[in-house]
């Protein structure tokens, strides 16, 4: 008896110290994990005050790059077994950040600000919001009058670009004019950088608005409407005369490598060629097509396929006749999906969103609706834009499948509860955003869309599908430019051909494509692999298997890699059997 009972005592002081250890161990890991991202939150990099609009220069750039690798030295150094689940998941989403700061400098990206429908100078009207206090009327104008040192830093990373044989294709550029005519204007308050000044906050003393009046007059006839003049000037003379004539990226020196960069980057499955995305697109198309071919029959259309798309491109009864038509449509779709998500969701963000329609200056290049998040702290609700610009060319039949992605169950659900995860996640996590994640999320937030029955009639239907198709070809044009040689023409065809979408949604989205090489493969690698993981979960679990449970999983950690993402849903499976 006496033995036994020192054997126990023996057992239990080794256990002891074993637990002792381990916690000694996980405090450690957790402590060193804690510094290092203290270290990145705090790290400046460059004076605000003296740059209110950011430092874009090559050596920033370098300095950047240095940092994040001495900062992935530190994180490799960490021990993932110490660490809890959570702190595993920053670190590798801290790694995945910091190597795409080191990308960024070695790959020159900084040389080619531009995209089709966007450039350095196209962020700019992002900055101008309701003033709702002193401090932001004064943050204001000093961004205002930082513009022409924000124009010099990009004219001259493009210049070297140019030298260099990088830039955009030409072919890309039709209607660009529009980025930067729209704000050359000959009375100051004509200028949307004006706007905010003619609503001042109701705190300012006459004295202080008298004041701010005066330089706000004087920042956009000095500053504002000067640099687009210069950055007209400088597109039109100097960029579009010498842009490439090539249109793939791997066309250029170090292309392919580049490519295959962002396709690990986008996707962040690092095992994907450029064949194996194009080979699941094409099966994509061919599953997607046999459903719209379905819907079609149920109809009893006469007529080809090709028939049927043009029937819905030109039919009136497809298109809203004015704006407010086609407002009052998304905010009906909206407020459909919102009394649906208590039947899919545990936890429901507590931030509301409001539908508006994208501002006049930014629609003739914008895309047909995006969401416009806002900081969890801001009073502000988040957006749903719906673009209202060339009504002919905004159809109805996709609209349920666009507010299910940009709105509800998408993209304000999913990004508003990553942001309310407060001191749950480190603050880099609160507004970290991985493409094939948060787009991914969209794209089966449009299918979600089928079980809250959003789409009522079935061309609504054949518009969910045409969307997914739209993703689909994606796969198939974006590898087929950047790595397969394939013409401009070819592309349009391809989507003109598969996809119910306008034509000149079509162009501007091929263009999209050109200049952002592997962006476009995100949202339907993404989808596929939350869609695998459910069904994986359904099979599985049979009668255990919640879909609120399964979208607790999916969202509560906020955003993740693909293969976080997998890796967690395949905990849940473990745990629930």
């Amino acid at each position: 008896m006496k033995r036994v009972f020192i054997v126990i005592t023996v057992i239990l002081v080794l256990c002891a110290c074993q637990e002792e250890k381990s916690e000694s161990g996980i405090k450690q890991g957790s402590q060193s994990l804690r510094q290092l991202i203290n270290s990145y939150h705090n790290h400046k990099g460059f004076d605000r005050e003296q740059y209110p609009l950011g430092l874009y220069t090559k050596a920033y750039y370098e300095s950047e790059a240095q940092f994040a690798r001495e900062k992935l030295e530190e994180l490799s150094k960490i021990n993932v077994d110490e660490l809890n689940e959570t702190e595993q998941i920053s670190q590798k989403l801290l790694a995945f950040s910091l190597q795409d700061k080191v990308d960024f400098f070695e790959y020159e990206r900084y040389l080619n600000p531009i995209t089709s429908n966007t450039g350095f100078h196209t962020s700019l009207p992002y900055r101008v919001k309701p003033l709702t206090n002193y401090r932001q009327v004064k943050r204001y104008l000093n961004q205002l009058n930082a513009i022409p040192v924000f124009v010099d830093q990009h004219v001259q990373n493009i210049r070297e670009g140019l030298q260099k044989g990088v830039s955009q294709p030409r072919v890309i550029f039709d209607g660009y004019e529009s980025t930067y005519n729209d704000h050359i204007v000959t009375d100051y308050k004509d200028s949307f950088y004006y706007s905010p000044f003619k609503d001042l906050p109701k705190t300012l003393t006459d004295a202080q608005k008298d004041s701010v009046l005066k330089a706000a007059k004087t920042a956009i006839e000095t500053k504002v409407v000067p640099q687009f003049k210069r950055i007209k000037t400088f597109f039109e003379t100097e960029y579009f005369p010498n842009a490439r004539t090539t249109l793939g990226i791997s066309e250029l020196s170090g292309g392919e490598a580049y490519y295959q960069n962002r396709i690990n980057f986008y996707t962040t499955i690092p095992n994907y060629t450029a064949d194996d995305i194009h080979n699941i697109g094409l099966s994509e198309v061919s599953r997607i097509k046999a459903e719209m071919e379905a819907i079609v029959a149920d109809l009893g259309f006469k007529g080809s396929f090709k028939d049927f798309l043009q029937f819905l491109r030109t039919d009136p009864q497809f298109y809203a006749k004015t704006p407010d038509e086609l407002m009052m449509r998304a905010r009906d779709i909206a407020k459909r999906a919102d009394a649906q998500l208590p039947r899919f969701f545990k936890t429901l963000s507590r931030k509301p969103y409001g539908v508006a329609p994208v501002p006049d200056a930014m629609a003739p290049k914008y895309t047909g609706g995006r969401y416009i998040p806002t900081p969890s702290e801001s009073t502000d609700p988040g957006y749903y834009w719906v673009n209202t610009y060339d009504l002919p060319s905004r159809t109805l039949y996709t609209l349920p499948a666009l507010t299910a992605h940009e709105a509800v169950p998408g993209h304000h659900l999913q990004i508003s509860l990553n942001r309310e995860l407060g001191d749950s996640i480190p603050r880099f996590r609160r507004n970290f955003s991985v493409t094939a994640f948060v787009e991914g999320w969209g794209l089966y937030a449009e299918t979600l869309g089928c079980e809250m029955g959003l789409y009522t009639t079935p061309y609504e239907e054949f518009g969910k599908l045409t969307y997914e198709m739209w993703r689909a070809c994606r796969l198939v044009v974006d590898t087929g430019i950047h790595a397969k040689g394939w013409t401009r023409e070819q592309a349009v065809d391809f989507m003109a051909s598969n996809t119910a979408l306008s034509l000149l949604e079509i162009n501007s989205e091929t263009d999209r494509y050109i200049s952002n090489p592997g962006q476009a493969l995100s949202y339907k690698i993404g989808e596929l692999k939350i869609r695998e993981l459910r069904q994986k979960a359904e099979q599985q679990l049979g009668t255990k298997f919640d879909v609120r449970t399964f979208h607790q999983v999916i969202l509560e950690q906020g955003t993740v890699t693909l293969p976080i993402l997998e890796q967690r849903v395949n905990h849940y499976i473990r745990e629930q059997q």
